[in-house]
């Protein structure tokens, strides 16, 4: 069985049409559950699952709150509570493709020594998309993934997006749960705790598979376009980075400032490139970008 597990904290106006989409899916509602994890959510969430509920009966759904605040809490909560195999973390605030969950449910029941997957994810804009945006802040910003159309496995250092990715239960019980001291709390844009789970896989060798028919559509509102919460998130990367690392050792904080060094001057080297083209809006912010990690990271 698929547990689909899905955190979520104050997102009433998105969270009956996720549930829908999950619901309206190609795979038997007897081979999956959807597990959802109330974070202390106020506003009007609880009555929006009971809408769905109504009206989706068949579809196993199970409610829980979770009190300790905090994203990596709520993960896992799902974890304990789930009763698959398999576990399918879904955001809140998106849609998923009819075939999402069949997808994974193929791909694990035909790949039994891969305890990891991902599929992509693609930005739904409420208002549109700013002309600033570049690959790398659209990536940022919405979250947007995208490794073309054919299965594989990732590549390098990249990973599944956490709000798109399945797992086996098992691989919880070799590396343990996320870490509670990172990723979002309310509303602080605190993350790393994604990172920090798939450094851990790696380590034991655990392999990830990018999923191009598991796709997931990210719905971005306006709010998340200004650049109040643009200089908030890149200054909480930095600051998460910071925490991350220290949290290992001194050693691995100092390996992080070395690789930002790096990449300022990869960062300097694009800004040329967009300056030349005549996109400099796109390469400022890269720099503003750029400017606010290394700020978080050095906790200026």
């Amino acid at each position: 069985m698929i547990s689909v597990i899905i955190c979520t904290y104050n997102r009433d106006k998105y969270i009956y049409n996720v549930l829908k989409s999950i619901a309206e899916g190609t795979l038997a509602q007897k081979e999956y559950e959807i597990v959802l994890v109330d974070n202390n959510c106020t506003d009007r969430t609880h009555e929006e699952c009971d809408r769905f509920v109504a009206d989706f009966p068949l579809v196993q759904f199970r409610y829980f709150i979770e009190t300790n605040q905090g994203l990596s809490y709520a993960r896992n909560r799902g974890i304990l509570e789930s009763k698959g195999d398999i576990l399918v973390y879904v955001d809140d605030d998106a849609l998923v493709n009819p075939e999402y969950l069949q997808t994974y449910a193929s791909f694990f029941d035909s790949h039994p020594d891969i305890d990891a997957a991902g599929g992509p994810i693609i930005p739904q804009y409420e208002t549109e998309e700013p002309k600033w945006f570049s690959l790398y802040t659209k990536t940022l910003v919405t979250g947007f993934m995208s490794l073309g159309d054919v299965e594989r496995e990732f590549p390098g250092e990249r990973y599944p997006g956490g709000g798109n990715a399945g797992y086996r239960k098992r691989v919880f019980d070799k590396i343990g749960l996320f870490n509670v001291e990172l990723g979002r709390k309310g509303d602080s844009l605190m993350c790393a705790e994604e990172k920090d789970l798939f450094d851990k896989m790696k380590s034991i060798n655990v392999r990830f598979y990018y999923l191009p028919t598991a796709i997931l559509y990210h719905i971005i509102p306006e709010k998340k376009l200004t650049m109040d919460y643009f200089d908030r998130l890149t200054l909480s990367i930095g600051r998460s980075e910071r925490q991350r690392t220290l949290t290992i050792s001194n050693r691995k904080f100092l390996v992080r400032i070395c690789k930002e060094v790096v990449k300022w001057v990869g960062t300097i080297v694009l800004w040329l490139r967009f300056a030349f083209t005549l996109q400099v809006a796109k390469g400022n912010k890269l720099i503003r970008f750029r400017y606010n990690v290394t700020k978080g990271l050095l906790n200026f």
